[in-house]
């Protein structure tokens, strides 16, 4: 087991170079020149020409790479275009942030679609099941800033109960768990839970479905087992598959929040990132795609090493 781990955290070392290159690439192919982006238009040439010097932009792509990367792997993503600070510095806090908001959408989205997925299978083909399929339609259906916009609408317009924006209720950037952050976490966390709950839910069904018509669990029941062992029994079996949409959507909210967070004004990664597009801020943009898709390596890494400890088939295989 020991070396399966090692042997897959070798594997994540190419594709993080990968990684790293397609972010660097990306964002230099963009049009537009990020330094006349942030200088006046009459700002005098030679103030420009100093700019992409300072920046390295005056060099040749593949220099312009191997400085970028040899920074990255000191800690260091360099200074933003827009506003001069350490781009690891603004990127720590909104990183922060994000995580909180992605892992409170995870949960909602990971609890309620195993529900919903959970009944459908073991009332398949009833109203419960159609029921609860419809739902995880409608679920992945709906567009995530659409659906913000209509809950700000009904619960802090009309029924003023939540926050509408930011992420506290005392102008700090920061997240705190206490009664001035968490109630602004509320609409966010649920919106952007929506489209993983459908996606759940709808794996739940067909993975429990399947597994509920298998022999062995027919084997069971003619034992006399009670439900809560076949139960235990089903969800050692799906947690691989399951597992695995999980890691994928987890992924998916760190580095898919960018229109939630505009719309709710959450100070995180896609706010970040929303802002660094407009004012083409290179560092930002490369510092935060980088990190956002580390996180995605990461994250599919643990779900490999799980499914592994759960289901020694996977590493023979």
């Amino acid at each position: 087991m020991i070396l399966y781990i090692l042997r897959r955290i070798l594997y994540t070392v190419p594709i993080a170079l990968a990684v790293g290159f397609v972010c660097f690439m990306l964002v230099q192919i963009a049009p537009g020149d990020p330094i006349n982006a942030i200088l006046p238009a009459d700002a005098p040439k030679e103030v420009a020409d100093m700019l992409r010097r300072a920046y390295g932009l005056d060099q040749p792509l593949p220099v312009q790479f191997w400085l970028w990367l040899t920074h990255v792997a000191q800690g260091d993503l360099g200074r933003s275009l827009a506003t001069g600070r350490p781009v690891t510095a603004d990127l720590a806090n909104a990183v922060g942030n994000t995580l909180v908001l992605a892992v409170a959408a995870a949960l909602i989205g990971f609890v309620a679609g195993s529900v919903l997925g959970g009944a459908a299978a073991a009332w398949r083909g009833t109203a419960v099941d159609r029921g609860a399929i419809g739902l995880a339609v409608v679920g992945v259906s709906i567009p995530h800033y659409w659906l913000g916009m209509v809950l700000v609408i009904l619960f802090s317009v009309l029924w003023p109960i939540l926050p509408a924006t930011g992420i506290s209720s005392d102008g700090s950037g920061s997240w705190a768990w206490d009664m001035a952050h968490i109630p602004h976490l509320i609409l966010p966390a649920v919106t952007l839970a929506v489209i993983p709950t459908g996606l759940i839910a709808r794996t739940v069904r067909g993975v429990a479905g399947d597994i509920l018509n298998q022999d062995f669990v027919t084997t069971l029941r003619g034992k006399g087992l009670r439900p809560f062992g076949i139960f235990r029994h089903v969800v050692k079996n799906a947690a691989p598959n399951v597992l695995a949409v999980m890691g994928l959507q987890l992924g998916y909210l760190m580095g898919g929040s960018i229109l939630v967070e505009t719309v709710f004004n959450w100070p995180g990664t896609g706010l970040l990132l929303n802002t660094a597009i407009f004012q083409r801020d290179i560092p930002v943009l490369q510092g935060t795609i980088l990190v956002l898709a580390l996180f995605f390596v990461a994250i599919n890494l643990a779900v490999d090493i799980l499914q592994t400890a759960i289901d020694p088939r996977v590493r023979r295989g």
